[in-house]
């Protein structure tokens, strides 16, 4: 039980990852082709955002082993 709860747990953390990361950056190409000259303050900013949000997914890896190993 504890296997299937840790591979549905990184399953919807890579899923969240994946939308999360879509919406960053589909905002910061519609910023850009707004006001092309904030092109990179706001490539900073998506950086830093696609950045935290990929850490979700590592938590809940690292969650994972910790639930399969105890």
């Amino acid at each position: 039980m504890n296997l299937l709860a840790a591979a549905i747990a990184v399953g919807l953390a890579a899923i969240g990852a994946g939308i999360g990361n879509g919406l960053i950056v589909k905002s910061t190409v519609e910023g850009i082709a707004r006001q092309p000259q904030l092109q990179g303050k706001l490539q900073t900013t998506m950086f830093i955002g696609v950045a935290l949000v990929e850490a979700l997914p590592i938590i809940a890896v690292v969650i994972a082993f910790i639930v399969l190993g105890g």
